[in-house]
């Protein structure tokens, strides 16, 4: 069975069930969305590695992982969402070392925020996009459902997170650019991740 090739196309998070988060991947060549649910520390920890601005003053778990990793010499080759059972998404790190090539088994949220860090492609299969993917009517909207569980989805309300950033409604509107990035600052060094987030992109928009 050949492997589809997927991209992050964004975060959201629902307004009704506090700490979760949707990570919504999409086919590269398809019409295709994969969403899954993660908790709020893999949300932040995928959207600081993609976000270039914010630097964290100490490293975070996946940090960590991919330090120790390159100390080691072990690259991340690839990702693969091998299964899907009772809402469950279950995936693989294909790991390589001196020509060996190793598969370790990892939850969905762990293996994108490392493959985010390695510059890995992301991959699923054929019959798991069936089961689970969905085509959005509008493609900047998804969402959370209140009673789901973690790698679980069904569409409802939710807020888009622009670029993987965590935002809602910017509440930074009366600050000027030189108290925002004031702010940004204090932000990261107290490692207030989606504070500093949601800064950032108030910035963004005015620059």
């Amino acid at each position: 069975m050949g492997l589809i090739k997927l991209t992050i196309k964004g975060i959201s998070y629902s307004q009704t069930q506090s700490g979760a988060y949707a990570l919504v991947l999409s086919e590269m060549d398809g019409a295709r969305t994969l969403p899954i649910i993660i908790g709020a520390f893999e949300a932040q920890s995928i959207a600081i590695a993609l976000e270039k601005e914010i630097k964290p003053p100490r490293p975070l778990t996946h940090d960590l992982f991919k330090t120790f990793s390159d100390r080691f010499e072990i690259n991340i080759s690839q990702v693969i969402i091998h299964k899907l059972v009772d809402g469950v998404f279950f995936s693989s790190l294909i790991c390589e070392k001196d020509g060996v090539e190793e598969i370790i088994d990892t939850r969905t949220s762990d293996a994108i925020a490392i493959a985010v860090r390695f510059e890995a492609p992301i991959y699923t299969y054929e019959n798991i996009l069936d089961k689970a993917g969905v085509y959005l009517k509008n493609e900047d909207e998804f969402g959370l459902n209140q009673d789901q569980d973690e790698d679980d989805f069904e569409e409802e309300d939710a807020y888009e997170i622009d670029n993987v950033n965590l935002k809602k409604e910017s509440p930074f509107s009366e600050n000027s650019l030189k108290e925002l990035h004031s702010q940004l600052e204090k932000a990261v060094e107290s490692e207030n991740y989606e504070l500093a987030a949601k800064i950032r992109d108030e910035i963004s928009k005015r620059v």
